[in-house]
């Protein structure tokens, strides 16, 4: 089996700020730092922080060259990314005292992948493998589909969420949606956490779901069963790549054939100690850091 991560590379510009800005305000930052990011970048590093073997394809342009460099000290095979004329992606990030944030991503190299990519990519794949995407690239429908035609199973954290989601993407080739509150409501129009778990399996059959709650936990209902978990409580720094460190630990310890509740477990006792640090990428935890 072989994991494949078809997700964005960004540079992510972060500002601490005392709070978010009102409409025509100006406020002073306290820091600002410049490091790796994107939702398939942080994703990739966690997998490989878990343990496991993972390949990361997506787009990066001359000025992202260093991102390649960064995985690959991480343990991630960057073979598949494509080196793009386009400007690398990059986000700007505002992280609050409180340890909130608030994200604006400009696409790049990330949105401009050649569908002759995909396929070359899509080749050195095939039945049993798994492949993991999120919404920060373009043509994740064509991806899907030649994923499922390949016989592999498809992991999708439909983040950032746009109708397209819902209107355009073959969401019943799904094995596995990893969501968190608002993209459940987004997809199923329910509130409650139940019902969007309850929906979530009335429209996707066979798919599981994994809900992330921030501060109050996580929920999973699938195939095999349901089960829940409560927030570990930590001081919040910076919850940015907490998402991330959750899927990609989440997804490691279900590979290794873990049962939902112990793979809940242990991707919020990773999402925990992400909190607790600045950044994206550099906060995420390697797996002898974790307690247990």
């Amino acid at each position: 089996m072989k994991i494949l991560n078809f997700g964005s590379l960004n540079i992510d510009h972060v500002y601490r700020v005392e709070r978010f800005g009102h409409p025509g305000e100006t406020l002073p930052c306290d820091q600002y730092l410049r490091g790796p990011g994107g939702k398939g970048l942080n994703q990739s590093i966690a997998l490989a922080h878990a343990g496991m073997s993972v390949s990361h394809a997506g787009a990066v342009g001359a000025d992202g060259e260093w991102l390649i460099h960064y995985l690959q000290d991480c343990q991630v095979d960057t073979a598949q990314i494509y080196q793009s004329p386009e400007a690398t992606g990059h986000a700007i990030i505002q992280v609050s005292e409180a340890g909130e944030n608030s994200i604006l991503i400009h696409g790049g190299a990330n949105r401009a992948i050649p569908a002759t990519h995909v396929r070359q990519v899509m080749e050195s794949f095939g039945a049993e493998d798994v492949l993991l995407l999120q919404n920060e690239i373009n043509d994740v429908p064509r991806i899907m589909d030649a994923a499922a035609d390949r016989g592999m199973k498809i992991v999708f954290n439909p983040a950032p969420f746009t109708p397209a989601v819902v209107d355009e993407y073959p969401l019943e080739r799904i094995d596995l949606f990893l969501i968190n509150e608002i993209e459940g409501r987004q997809l199923t129009g329910r509130d409650a956490p139940a019902d969007i778990l309850d929906t979530m399996c009335e429209r996707y059959g066979e798919a599981a779901t994994v809900l992330t709650l921030g501060g109050s936990g996580a929920m999973y209902r699938g195939p095999r069963g349901r089960c829940a978990v409560e927030a570990e409580p930590v001081e919040v720094r910076d919850s940015t790549a907490a998402g991330d460190t959750f899927t990609g630990y989440f997804l490691a310890e279900i590979l290794r054939d873990s049962t939902p509740l112990n793979a809940l477990i242990r991707a919020n006792k990773a999402a925990s100690i992400c909190v607790t640090r600045p950044g994206a990428a550099a906060s995420i935890p390697r797996a002898n850091e974790l307690p247990g």
